[in-house]
């Protein structure tokens, strides 16, 4: 089968498309990351209550919060993160 100049055309796009998206990954590693905080949660981006990103000063401080609470007796915690008991006379 011959190889004609419109087969090594087409070849060489495709070669020419996989290498730049495949570039894409690695050069925009910290843009994509830096991006995605800006996503609004309605379209799949984080929620309002994420914790934030490690290596941030506001990260060292949500740690150090975090082990103060877990270091304190649990009926001095006050959760509001506890889930509400659920009543076995609502569903009868």
């Amino acid at each position: 089968m011959p190889t004609s100049a419109r087969h090594l055309a087409t070849l060489f796009a495709l070669a020419l498309t996989g290498c730049a998206l495949g570039g894409c990954g690695t050069i925009n590693e910290k843009l994509s990351a830096g991006t995605a905080d800006l996503i609004p949660a309605w379209a799949g981006g984080l929620p309002a209550d994420a914790p934030p990103r490690p290596g941030t000063a506001a990260y060292d401080e949500f740690m150090r919060e975090r082990e103060r609470k877990r270091l304190m007796p649990a009926a001095e915690r006050g959760d509001d993160n506890k889930p509400a008991p659920k009543s076995q006379d609502a569903t009868h």
